[in-house]
C-alpha cells in the first residue's frame, strides 16, 4: 500500500477511536458495542504492527486509555486505622466471643453480615462532596489515594443529600462473577492473559493509572462500617446504616442483629447456605458489635478490633463427575495423571481438572472414571479432590492404572525403588524434551519471549530441537524457520532469534535453573553461584563442598554431581560454551551489593512492582529473599492487604518497610 495512504487510514481510525473513546468515558453515551470497538482497536494494532515506524505517542494503542490519574500510588495517612479481623473457625470460638461481650456490656446486640471478598477502601466526604478515596495500605498509618477511580463505579456516592461537616465510611471494592467472566473473556479475545480471580481483578483494576479502565470493568462496592462523623451522631452501626441508605449509600445487604450467640451462629450459617447463590464472592461472615460507644469501650489491640471478628467458612466443595484421567510427562519422565471432570466453579473460577499425583494416590482413594467426587481449593487456590461418593458409583467402572508404557513414546515406564514416580524409561521423549526446553526459556530461568509451547513443540518435531544447546544453533537455520513458518513471519522470527541471542549475557544463576536438574529452581541456582561464581566452579566442586551451600542438602547435591558427570551433559556444556553463553557472575562494583547479608521476605500488594520486581531488585544488590517469616528473616517488606507474615513480622520484632522504604534504605546506602 503507497505509504501517504497508510498514514490517511491511520489519522482517519485514530480520529474514530478518540471520538468514540469520548463518547463512552466522558459523555456516558457509547454509539457501538464494546465488540465493534475492539475490532477498531485490533485493525490499528495490525497496521501500526506493519508500519511501526508510523506509531506516534499519541496513538490510542500508545495510550492506556484516557487522562492518567495524577493520584495513582500517592499515600495517603490514615484518619481512622483500617485494621483487619481476627479469624475464628468454629462454632465455639464464635459462642466464647459473644458470651465474653455479654459479660463485660449490658445486654450487647450483634450484627452478622456476609465478609465480601474484595479490596477494601475508605471514602471521605467534606459538607457531603466525595473529597478522598483511600486503599487499605498498611492498615495503620497509610493508604493510596484511588480517588479518581473510585468516582468512575457506580456504586460510590458522589454527594450525599445531607451534608455532614465530615463523613468517613469504609467498604469493599469487588467484582461480580458474571463481570469476571466478561472481563476475562475480553483479555483472551485482545490475547491478553486472563485474571485469576474476581478478587485480583478488582485489586488491580482499582489501582488503573487510567480511570477509564476502571470504569470500563464495572466494579462494585458495598459499605460496611461508618468509621467517622463530624456534625451528627449515631447510637449504632444499624442506624449509621439507615442514614446511609437515605444518601444512597450501598451498605451490605441482608445484614442480621442477632442478641444471643445462638442467633448469631443461625445468621453465620444462613449466610454460609446462600453463598452459593450470591452474584460476588465471599470468605467468611462477621460479627461486630452494634452499639457504637460500645465499640469504643472495648476499643482495640494494636492489630485488631476487641468488638468484631471474622468468622471463616470451611472450603467450598462441590461434587462433579469423572470424565477421564490424562497422563503427562514431565522433563524428569516422571508420569502424572491428572482428574477432567465436568466444570464446577470453586471460589470464584471455573474448574475442571485435578491432580491425582501418582498410582499411590489414585489406589488410596480407589477413583475411578465415572466417579462422582468432591473436589475443593487447598487455600482457596489449588483445586484437589477431597473423596469419592462411592454411593453414586457406574456399575461398570473400573480401576485406573497408569500401566507399563510412557503415554507419550510407549517406551518402557518403570516405578522407581522408594517411591510412587513412575517414570519414562526414554531420555529422549518428546515429552520431556518438550518439558525440559519449556523450563529454561521460562521466567524462573532464561527467560526467552516468543518461545511457548507451540513453537517448542513444532520446532521439536521438525528435528530442530533436541536439546537447550540447539537453542543457539537456530539463526544459522533463520531461512527455513522462515519458510516453513515454525516460529512465525520473518519479522517474529528475527525477535525470538534476538530474544535467543541477548539471553547469552543472563546471569549464569538463570543458565544454572534452566537446567532443569532435580531440587535445583531459581532460589537454589542464586545461592549456588554465590558461593561457586561460576558453572565451571560447580562442575568441579564435590558433594561435601556442594551440601555447604545454604539450602542445598544431600539429595540436591548428588543430583548436581550426577549431572555434571553425565556424557550428555558435557556435550551441551561444550555447544553453550561454544556458542558464548555466559558462565560466570560479572564482578559487581561494592555499592551494588548494600543489602548483601540481608533477608528479606515480601508480602502483600506493592504500589509499582510486582513480587517478582521487588525480589530481583533485592538480589541485584546481594540481598536475599526468602519465602517465609522467621528468625533469620531481617526485613518485612510489606504492601496493602499484608496479612499472616506482617502479623508474624511484627511478633518476632522484625523491621517492616514499606515499597518507598526499600528504595530510600538502596539510595542512602549507595
Amino acid at each position: 500500500m503507497d505509504i501517504q495512504k497508510v498514514k490517511e487510514e491511520l489519522a482517519s481510525l485514530r480520529k474514530t477511536i478518540r471520538y468514540h473513546n469520548n463518547r463512552y468515558y466522558n459523555e456516558d453515551a457509547p454509539e457501538i458495542s464494546d465488540y465493534e470497538y475492539d475490532q477498531l482497536m485490533l485493525h490499528l494494532r495490525a497496521i501500526e504492527k506493519s508500519y511501526p515506524e508510523l506509531i506516534t505517542k499519541t496513538s490510542p494503542t500508545q495510550m492506556v486509555g484516557g487522562t492518567a490519574q495524577r493520584t495513582a500510588g500517592v499515600l495517603v495517612k490514615h484518619d481512622v486505622p483500617m485494621l483487619s479481623l481476627q479469624d475464628v473457625f468454629s462454632k465455639g470460638e464464635i459462642f466464647a466471643f459473644v458470651q465474653e461481650l455479654q459479660g463485660e456490656l449490658d445486654h450487647p446486640e450483634f450484627v452478622v453480615e456476609e465478609k465480601i471478598d474484595g479490596l477494601s477502601m475508605a471514602l471521605r466526604y467534606e459538607d457531603g462532596v466525595l473529597v478522598r478515596a483511600i486503599t487499605r495500605g498498611d492498615g495503620i498509618v497509610q493508604g493510596e489515594d484511588v480517588t479518581e477511580n473510585a468516582k468512575v463505579i457506580c456504586d460510590v456516592q458522589k454527594t450525599l443529600k445531607d451534608k455532614p461537616a465530615y463523613f468517613e465510611i469504609r467498604g469493599e471494592v469487588y467484582m461480580e462473577r458474571a463481570v469476571f467472566d466478561a472481563v476475562n473473556e475480553r483479555q483472551a479475545f485482545l490475547g491478553l492473559r486472563p485474571f485469576a480471580n474476581p478478587r485480583n481483578c478488582a485489586a488491580g483494576t482499582l489501582r488503573q493509572l487510567d480511570s477509564r479502565i476502571t470504569k470500563e470493568r464495572k466494579l462494585s462496592f458495598f459499605v460496611f462500617n461508618l468509621q467517622s462523623v463530624r456534625g451528627m451522631k449515631f447510637r449504632t452501626h444499624t442506624d449509621a446504616y439507615a442514614f446511609m441508605k437515605k444518601q444512597g449509600i450501598k451498605v451490605i445487604h441482608d445484614y442480621k442483629v442477632c442478641h444471643t450467640a445462638e442467633e448469631v451462629w443461625q445468621a453465620i450459617e444462613a449466610i454460609g447456605e446462600n453463598r452459593g447463590n450470591l452474584a460476588y464472592d465471599i470468605d467468611g461472615a462477621v460479627v461486630k458489635l452494634n452499639n457504637l460507644h460500645d465499640r469504643e469501650k472495648l476499643g482495640a489491640t494494636s492489630k485488631v478490633p476487641r468488638w468484631a471478628i471474622a468468622y471463616k467458612y470451611p472450603p467450598e466443595e462441590k461434587e462433579t463427575v469423572l470424565r477421564a484421567i490424562e497422563l503427562s510427562v514431565g522433563r524428569t519422565g516422571r508420569i502424572t495423571p491428572t482428574a477432567v471432570f465436568d466444570p464446577i466453579r470453586l471460589c470464584g473460577t471455573n474448574v475442571e481438572r485435578a491432580t491425582l499425583h501418582n498410582q499411590d494416590f489414585i489406589d488410596s482413594m480407589d477413583v475411578r472414571i465415572g466417579d462422582t467426587i468432591r473436589v475443593y481449593k487447598s487455600g482457596e487456590i489449588i483445586p484437589k479432590i477431597k473423596e469419592v461418593v462411592r454411593e453414586k458409583r457406574p456399575a461398570d467402572a473400573k480401576p485406573f492404572a497408569i500401566g507399563t508404557h510412557c503415554p507419550v513414546c510407549g517406551a518402557p515406564a518403570v516405578r522407581e525403588a522408594d517411591t510412587a514416580d513412575i517414570r519414562c524409561q526414554n531420555p529422549s521423549c518428546p515429552a520431556q524434551i518438550e518439558n525440559h526446553l519449556l523450563n529454561f526459556v521460562s521466567r524462573d530461568a532464561m527467560d526467552i519471549k516468543g518461545l511457548g509451547e507451540s513453537t517448542i513443540h513444532a520446532l521439536i518435531a521438525d528435528g530442530k530441537l533436541a536439546t537447550i544447546a540447539d537453542l543457539y544453533a537456530l539463526h544459522d537455520a533463520r531461512e527455513e524457520l522462515i519458510e516453513k513458518g515454525l516460529i512465525g513471519k520473518a519479522k517474529n522470527t528475527d525477535k525470538v532469534l534476538a530474544a535467543i541471542e541477548a539471553s547469552k549475557e543472563n546471569e549464569p544463576q538463570q543458565l544454572l535453573a534452566g537446567f532443569g536438574i532435580a531440587g535445583i529452581g531459581r532460589s537454589a541456582a542464586r545461592e549456588l553461584m554465590r558461593h561457586f561464581g561460576s558453572i565451571d566452579r560447580l562442575r568441579e566442586a564435590d558433594e561435601e563442598e556442594i551440601r555447604s551451600v545454604r539450602d542445598i542438602g544431600e539429595v540436591s547435591a548428588k543430583a548436581i554431581v550426577a549431572f555434571f558427570a553425565d556424557e550428555k551433559t558435557q556435550d551441551m556444556i561444550a555447544k553453550l560454551r561454544a556458542a558464548n553463553v555466559r558462565f560466570a557472575e560479572k564482578k559487581r562494583a561494592p555499592g551494588d551489593m548494600v543489602l548483601e547479608g540481608k533477608t528479606f521476605v515480601i508480602t502483600g500488594t506493592l504500589p509499582t512492582m510486582g513480587r517478582r520486581e521487588c525480589a530481583a531488585l533485592i538480589e541485584a544488590h546481594g540481598g536475599r529473599v526468602a519465602s517465609a517469616v522467621s528468625k533469620k528473616t531481617d526485613y518485612l517488606i510489606a504492601g496493602e492487604e499484608a496479612g499472616s507474615k506482617l502479623k508474624k513480622a511484627q511478633e518476632l520484632g522484625i523491621q517492616v518497610l514499606n515499597e518507598t522504604g526499600l528504595r530510600t534504605m538502596i539510595s542512602v546506602q549507595e
